[in-house]
């Protein structure tokens, strides 16, 4: 099996740094890429993984040809309420009516507006401007007094690693909610695939969000831990290097 280049932006934080790291003490290759939009012919045949933010990965895998594993965010509304402990919706930004606020609204399409609790149609009105009426978004009840948030890489089914990165909570107890989840829930999701979780008493655990393995931050979680779920999150065409 030939060595597969993991490609990052050239601009590194401190977990794109640790990612790095850890991918270099396997032995494979690392390319730092600058203008990641002009093709390097020397790639082209290459087992690759991506590694960095929407664009930078959108631009590579159609540059080279590979396909980037994500999650449907929809699936959160089709849950049982055992996992989410809250009611969750989805529909669109003209079917909001000012008795539903406040309320958590987040958009299906990635990036259209900023996520968040709003408190009136106004606000949501003014934050969503230049929107069609018919944008498709996620709602959801809101949980006070969260107590942490936590993120879980995933491989398989198997939680290759969890950490808070907001608050403090039992990580043992977090990991086993997690991983009877996947027991019920695992067909759902890409093989690879990041699940953001949360703990609030007197509820315990819930499913906050999921999220795409090349584009996910460690948020605490250990680099080498997590470098399975980083790889196999990019599908080579020719050569599956998962």
């Amino acid at each position: 099996m030939h060595p597969t280049t993991l490609l990052l932006p050239e601009k590194l934080d401190i977990e794109i740094e640790a990612v790095q790291n850890a991918w270099m003490q396997t032995g494979n290759p690392v390319q730092l890429l600058g203008k990641y939009w002009i093709k390097n012919d020397s790639l082209v045949t290459q087992p690759l993984a991506i590694y960095g933010n929407q664009a930078f990965a959108f631009v590579l895998a159609q540059l080279y040809n590979k396909t980037l594993l994500f999650p449907d965010d929809t699936i959160i509304a089709r849950l049982d309420q055992r996992w989410t402990k809250r009611r969750i919706t989805q529909t669109t930004l003209g079917a909001l009516t000012e008795a539903m606020f406040p309320i958590f609204i987040k958009p299906v399409v990635p990036k259209m507006f900023i996520a968040g609790v709003l408190t009136s149609l106004a606000a949501l009105q003014e934050r969503t401007q230049g929107l069609e009426l018919t944008e498709p978004v996620l709602t959801s009840s809101i949980i006070s007094h969260i107590q942490a948030e936590a993120r879980c890489f995933v491989l398989d089914g198997d939680v290759k690693d969890i950490a808070c990165y907001e608050g403090e909570a039992d990580l043992l107890t977090g990991r086993a909610f997690v991983t009877g989840f996947l027991q019920e829930n695992a067909a759902l999701f890409p093989r690879s695939v990041v699940i953001d979780v949360a703990y609030a008493e007197p509820i315990g655990w819930f499913i906050l969000e999921f999220n795409a393995s090349w584009g996910a931050g460690l948020n605490g979680c250990n680099a080498g831990l997590v470098l399975p779920c980083i790889a196999a999150a990019t599908v080579n065409e020719v050569t599956d290097v998962l």
